[in-house]
């Protein structure tokens, strides 16, 4: 199975990631480097999470169906 990825910025203030954990937003929609616009659960970014919320640059992978396989920060 081969693996596709997917690179993004993303800066969420800790209020904002309260919302999504919360469960008044459940999903992240953001703008991909190479301009596509990329949806995905708000839990794969809890482990990001830190006082201030959650900012750098993160690779999202995913099979050739779209499931998530996994995500890892990049700087």
């Amino acid at each position: 199975m081969t693996m596709q990825d997917i690179t993004f910025d993303l800066y969420l203030s800790s209020d904002e990631f309260l919302k999504l954990y919360q469960g008044t937003a459940k999903d992240i929609v953001t703008r991909a480097l190479d301009g596509r616009t990329l949806r995905f659960p708000a839990r794969v970014m809890r482990q990001f999470l830190l006082h201030d919320g959650i900012r750098g640059r993160f690779r999202l992978f995913f099979d050739a169906q779209g499931k998530f396989d996994r995500i890892e920060r990049l700087r």
